[in-house]
Formats: structure tokens, C-alpha cells, sequence
């Protein structure tokens, strides 16, 4: 067992293998630490989170998992999920060839296993299942393909899995499914959760799977009740960069493939709502540069935070007057209201007191643009309704405005925790991440700031692969050009590439308002260090 730092308030536990991965994990459900805020397990690695606050022991927190039984696995789930499959895959023919067998027995030998979920992540009710048949272990494609339809069944090394939804991957593809594999009109909306047991049914032909997937298509999600309001509402004209709805997220679902998202400024977040009255995790909207406009239909408070971006009011009279972010603004019917975009920064929030009126998914109303969870981005022509507020101050104290805002062409220091990759990477590798300056490029979003260096992080051997493995929040991950991806809130669950350092959490929200053409350097805060246990 070697437990590596991630980041201020995250471990990656490496283990043998996926025996003593599992083993862990559910010793640490079976007698958990109370400083855990949550576990992301994966093919050998448990990706442990801790509590916001006084960061644990992490001597005594070593010594506790070194002493614990990694012998016995966890014992089967009482929960048994068929899965109705057609086996209609492009790569039918290509795992009979690799593994010896027919097409017909390769069929044969996958519907007589009962697998286990061992795992989630890639994508919501992506569940990563073992114990299938050792015949019919298969390496990744060489290409990996760019789209791949849900519910498609596939195979790649010891492990067997169902794409939830159409993406991109390298599994070879055997066989389609009906069922939704995360569904919000279930509950859980995972149909694959850590310690499931699966089986896998064959479908006689085409007219069977289809009667399957009409009755799911009739199924479909329920109507949700409209959102309780006071009678105002912003009317949006203009919506040239989509605002996002953003809160605190949905942290606590990683069993079912779901990262916590939520805003990428946090503080700002807050901070907007603070100014209005409201508690700080109320949803707010993120927006993305200006020409924001909408008209208000009665009367509102609301302001703006994050940058130095303004509001321009015109009332009903034609009167103009501007209102600068940081501080509360009053609204009256028939304002028109346009956003001045800012000359610093990049994610602006607007926050309305009582909140916006948007249904919450897994608990949470933040649009995850990965996961493809949450409501859908703010268009022109939608009425965005406001909650009445009930209680509670009427108005915030004027917030400061943010300290060191960045801006194209400038550059932020940002402080980084080395690890738990980082021995990956050659002494120059590692000394280049820290030695020259990083660009944000046009391809970053909320998943991931795509940086570029002028020269790429060296891997000590180029052609290894890393088992997919938990990842968190400001995680620098490194693709084999040695160009480095900065996750965001955004970002997947699990990743297959090595992480050489993490942001620590005091700097991710500076990160989330670096816009393109501004210039990063690293700063190491902790260099990589295994944690030991700490002696008796």
C-alpha cells in the first residue's frame, strides 16, 4: 500500500490490486473515519477526500489503513440487475478472433458470468464490472472511436461495462442494450451502483429489443412541479455566451458516476448571494463575458459578483444609470438590463434575492456540462422565474472587489501540491512544469483549462498506460503530448492519464477566472512525498 498526495484535502491510496482495492473500500464503509468526505474507488486506487476544515492526521490516518484486513472481499450485493442485451457489436467478430473463440461462444461464455460492479466513473452509471469469464479479457482498441451510441455493451481487459450515454471510447463493442443506465426518474438514477450483481441476457432479435426500448421511452422521466414564485421574473433578449444556473453542487455521488460540479468561483458565488440576502449555495447564474440583457417584469434585488463586470439599467422612462458588481441593485417592472462585460476576470455570477426558480437534479440545481446534468443553459426568449425570500436580511454590506483579477496576457501564480503522479515524469519533466510559463488556450471550458507550454512535461516512459484512476478538482493531468489539462468543477470522475501535481483548493477559484491568452506559473507549496504511517 503507498498513500500519495493529491492535494490539501485529498490522498490517493495505491494498492496491489483490485482485490485489495475493493477490500479497503469496504472496510472503510463498514467502519468509516469521520474526517472522509468521500471515496472515489477505481481499478487500484481509492481517491480519498477529506471534510473542509483542519486537515486530518494523516500519520495516524496512514497507520489506520495499513493496520485494517485486506483479505476477504466485500460480500455480494443481495441486488442482481439483468441486463436484455442484442449481440449486434462492431467488434463481435474482432474479440472471437482475439480470443480464440467463435462469435457464438464468446456470447455464450459472456451471458453465463455473473459480474459485480466494482466501480463507477468515465461518465454517470458508468459502472466498471469484474469476475466476467478470463477468456474473454480483450485489450482497448488501438483508435479509440469518437462516438459510440448509449447503452452500447462492451469489453476491454478484465473488465465488461455499458456506455450510458453516446461519447467517445476505446472498448471493443459487442452487443446494445434497451435499458437506461441512468435514468432521473429512477431512483437511484444509476441502474449500476459499487457492489451490484450483473447479468447479461441475450435478446432473440431486433423486434425484442425494440419492444424493450418503447416501454423505457414510455416510462420516461417525470413532470416536475413548476418552481413556487413571487410573480418576477427576468425575461432574457439576449444570451450570447449561455449563462450556466450554478450552486454548491452535487458532491456525495460518486457511486453513481457523478462528479460534484457546481460553480467554478465558489467565493464569488457566495459572495453574490450574501449581497442579496440570500444563503450563500442559493442558485445563481454564471456568465461567461457580456451582452447579457434581459427585462425585469416587477420588482428585484440583484447583483453581481466575481468581476468587475456592470450592470446598465434603463428603466421604463428611458433613463440609464450603471450599477458595478459588488454591491446590491434594486430592479423595478420594465427595467432593461444588459451586462457590461468585464475588462478582468472571466465568470461573472448574478444572484437574485429568493433565488432563481429552477428544479434541483440529484439535489443539485448546477449544470455539470460533462455529465450533461442539470437544466439546461440559459436561452433568449426563457423567463427566468425568482422565489420569493422569506425572512433573512434584506440586502447584504457591499462586497470589496476581488483581488488580483487576471486579464489576457497577464500572469497568476498558482500554488501546487506535487503528486500523486508526479515520478512519472522525468527531473526535467517535473522541473519544466514549474520553469516556464503556461497559456490558456481557446479549448478551455468547464471541464478543463487546456494550457501550453513551450516546451511539453517529459514522462519518464512515453508509451505507459495508467489503470483509470480517481481525479479531483484542480487536478493537472497529463496527456501523452506533455501539454497539460488544468480540471475544472467539470471535470470526469475518473482519468486514465497521470496527474503530476494538483491546484490546492485555495487557488481554485482564481483558476476558474483566468480567461484565454492569460499566462500560468506553478508554484510548488508541497513537493511529492509518500505518507507514512506514523510510528507507535
Amino acid at each position: 500500500m503507498r498513500i500519495l498526495p493529491v492535494s490539501l484535502r485529498s490522498v490517493l491510496v495505491e494498492l496491489a490490486d483490485l482485490d485489495e482495492t475493493l477490500a479497503l473500500f469496504a472496510s472503510l464503509e463498514a467502519r468509516p473515519l469521520a474526517a472522509i468526505e468521500e471515496i472515489v474507488p477505481a481499478a487500484r486506487t481509492l481517491l480519498v477526500r477529506f471534510r473542509p476544515g483542519a486537515p486530518p492526521d494523516l500519520g495516524a490516518f496512514a497507520a489506520d489503513l495499513r493496520a485494517r484486513d485486506l483479505s476477504a472481499r466485500a460480500a455480494p450485493s443481495e441486488r442482481l440487475v439483468e441486463i436484455p442485451t442484442l449481440y449486434d457489436g462492431e467488434d463481435l467478430a474482432e474479440v472471437a478472433r482475439l480470443t480464440g473463440l467463435a462469435p457464438d461462444e464468446v456470447v455464450a461464455r459472456h451471458t453465463a458470468c455473473e459480474f459485480t460492479v466494482a466501480f463507477t466513473g468515465f461518465a454517470p452509471g458508468f459502472g466498471y464490472l469484474v469476475d466476467g469469464d478470463p477468456a474473454l479479457h480483450v485489450a482497448r482498441r488501438q483508435s479509440p472511436r469518437t462516438r459510440i451510441p448509449a447503452g452500447t455493451v462492451a469489453l476491454a481487459g478484465h473488465f465488461a461495462g455499458v456506455y450510458p450515454q453516446e461519447g467517445p471510447g476505446g472498448w471493443q463493442l459487442i452487443g446494445t442494450t434497451p435499458l437506461r443506465m441512468f435514468d432521473l426518474s429512477r431512483e437511484p438514477a444509476a441502474l449500476f451502483q459499487p457492489g451490484t450483481r450483473v447479468r447479461f441476457t441475450p435478446l432473440a432479435d431486433r423486434g425484442a429489443f425494440d419492444a424493450i426500448a418503447a416501454r423505457e421511452a414510455a416510462r420516461g422521466a417525470p413532470t416536475a412541479p413548476a418552481a413556487p414564485h413571487g410573480g418576477t421574473s427576468l425575461r432574457v433578449s439576449d444570451a450570447p455566451m449561455p449563462p450556466l444556473f450554478q450552486d454548491d453542487g452535487r458532491p456525495g455521488q460518486a457511486a453513481q458516476g457523478v462528479s460534484a460540479a457546481g460553480a467554478l468561483d465558489r467565493s464569488a458565488l457566495h459572495a453574490g448571494n450574501r449581497l442579496v440576502g440570500n444563503p450563500p449555495g442559493t442558485p445563481a447564474l454564471e456568465i461567461v463575458g457580456g451582452g447579457f440583457r434581459f427585462k425585469a417584469d416587477g420588482a428585484a434585488v440583484v447583483a453581481l459578483a466575481g468581476t468587475d463586470a456592470a450592470l446598465e439599467i434603463r428603466d421604463a422612462a428611458g433613463r440609464r444609470r450603471v450599477a458595478p458588481a459588488g454591491r446590491p441593485v434594486s430592479l423595478e417592472p420594465g427595467d432593461r438590463v444588459a451586462l457590461v462585460a468585464p475588462s478582468r476576470g472571466l465568470r461573472t455570477y448574478l444572484a437574485a434575492r429568493g433565488g432563481f426558480a429552477v428544479e434541483p437534479v440529484l439535489g443539485s440545481a448546477s449544470v455539470d456540462s460533462l455529465a450533461r446534468l442539470g437544466p439546461p443553459p440559459v436561452a433568449a426568449g426563457d423567463r427566468l422565474a425568482i422565489r420569493p425570500r422569506v425572512g433573512g436580511p434584506a440586502v447584504g454590506d457591499p462586497e470589496p472587489a476581488p483581488a488580483r483579477l487576471p486579464a489576457a496576457g497577464e500572469t497568476v501564480v498558482l500554488d501546487i501540491v506535487m503528486g500523486p503522479r508526479t515520478e512519472w515524469f522525468t527531473p526535467r519533466g517535473v522541473e519544466t512544469l514549474t520553469a516556464q510559463e503556461w497559456t490558456v488556450t481557446p479549448l478551455s471550458n468547464r471541464v478543463g483549462l487546456r494550457i501550453r507550454g513551450e516546451r511539453p512535461l517529459e514522462r519518464r516512459d512515453p508509451a505507459a498506460e495508467l489503470p483509470s484512476e480517481g481525479t479531483a478538482n484542480g487536478a493537472i493531468q497529463v496527456p501523452h503530448d506533455g501539454q497539460p489539462v488544468l480540471f475544472m468543477a467539470d471535470h470526469p470522475l475518473t482519468g486514465g492519464y497521470p496527474v503530476i501535481a494538483t491546484l490546492a483548493e485555495h487557488h481554485l477559484d482564481l483558476a476558474a477566472q483566468l480567461p484565454v491568452g492569460a499566462r500560468i506559473r506553478f508554484h510548488v507549496i508541497r513537493p511529492f512525498a509518500e505518507i507514512e504511517p506514523e510510528r507507535p
